[in-house]
């Protein structure tokens, strides 16, 4: 089932000087019946709050106008507000959660309960994933989140979905611990070109495991294949500069490499994923050859279209290295009256917009036959047999 994600309503309040509190609307999913319920694949969805404290600003960051974030007066069981203090470690890139309501771009915000691997059952530890992301922009971010121990008193509130114990204003305290991010959701990359999928991960001053684990996985027309296993190793390397720094780097880009990659990165119990879309393009060359007037070679993907408004297509023709060619032929009646234009446009997705060959019929000269005057060439016509000659 795929999480379905609602609209958020940004709203940036400012707390001291230097950093900024962004509150999300976002929607808790669950699956099953509650926190730790078992589901068989049904969901449920619920409005949430996600208030980020102590983001980030920039210098440049104008805050004179914005007031701090004020809780409810009247603490609400009912309420699902997530508290995160976010400043250690830091969002990266968190200008963009800033800018997004002022620049009309949708935010996506989804919770979830995260039970970390090998954690045991009766622990009192509870841990949130935060999915976030904004649309038309490379911003993408898992978090995990930690609840804070609250001393309970006859007097603490209850979250009434949850069972978690609320703070005096009625917020969820939690702790942020771990972060990871790309700052490039899909990229398109020439083929045989060399192409780096950007991942990177934060965590605490105090780090939750002494050995990072990376793993990037291959989605590719239904099949997963780990990309460290795949053919061509050598030329295929993790580039993990330094912390933090989990990017994959592909080299002699081939077809076969398209897909969705899934970059994976663990702390002891605790690991969190970016997904990464990748495709390959090859832009290629269309000539204006004697016969065929357009001959469009070695593109990838196959989604091209070709128009010859006075002619007809040939198949398109797979090469070996996945790249396709096609070609467009003319075919001119003997009363085709002069000056009439014959167009080829020529559309693909690895061209900025589409490309346009012409060819205009001249009147033929006595005792030779029709002329077709194309970017510096002749085209003669005889008896349906084309001849070119340069200019």
């Amino acid at each position: 089932t795929k999480p379905i994600f609602l609209r958020t309503v940004l709203l940036l309040v400012s707390s001291a000087d230097g950093v900024a509190d962004v509150v999300l609307t976002c929607t808790l999913v669950e699956e099953g019946g509650g926190l730790g319920g078992m589901g068989g694949g049904h969901f449920t969805r619920t409005p949430a709050t996600l208030i980020l404290r102590d983001v980030a600003v920039g210098p440049d960051e104008s805050l004179e106008e914005l007031t701090p974030f004020v809780p409810p007066s009247i603490p609400d069981p009912d309420l699902l507000l997530f508290e995160a203090e976010v400043s250690s470690p830091e969002i990266p890139n968190a200008n963009v959660l800033l800018h997004a309501d002022c620049n009309e771009q949708e935010v996506m915000c989804e919770l979830s309960s995260y039970s970390p691997r090998g954690l045991e059952e009766n622990s009192d530890r509870v841990f949130f994933m935060v999915s976030l992301s904004v649309d038309e922009v490379d911003f993408s971010t898992a978090l995990i989140l930690e609840t804070l121990k609250v001393e309970k008193d006859e007097s603490t509130l209850m979250q009434s979905k949850l069972g978690l114990p609320l703070s005096q204003s009625g917020t969820l305290l939690t702790d942020l611990i771990f972060v990871v991010f790309t700052h490039i959701k899909s990229v398109s990359a020439p083929l045989r070109s060399d192409v780096l999928l950007n991942c990177g991960f934060k965590q605490q001053d105090t780090p939750l495991a002494q050995e990072v684990g990376i793993e990037w996985r291959l989605q590719h027309r239904g099949k997963g294949v780990s990309a460290c296993v795949m053919q061509g190793l050598a030329m295929r390397t993790y580039t993990v500069v330094g912390e933090g720094n989990a990017s994959l780097t592909l080299t002699t880009l081939k077809v076969g490499d398209e897909g969705t990659y899934i970059c994976t990165v663990s702390l002891g119990p605790f690991h969190s994923q970016q997904v990464i879309q990748l495709r390959i393009i090859r832009k290629f060359h269309s000539d204006l050859n004697p016969q065929p007037l357009c001959h469009s070679s070695k593109y990838y993907p196959l989604d091209s279209h070709v128009s010859n408004y006075q002619g007809s297509l040939s198949s398109h023709r797979q090469h070996g290295d996945g790249t396709f060619t096609l070609s467009s032929h003319i075919a001119v009646p003997p009363t085709t009256v002069p000056g009439t234009k014959i167009i080829c446009k020529v559309s693909h997705t690895a061209l900025e917009e589409p490309l346009f060959v012409s060819v205009v019929v001249e009147p033929p000269e006595p005792g030779i036959s029709s002329l077709f005057a194309v970017s510096g060439y002749y085209f003669t016509v005889q008896h349906n047999i084309v001849a070119l000659h340069k200019q």
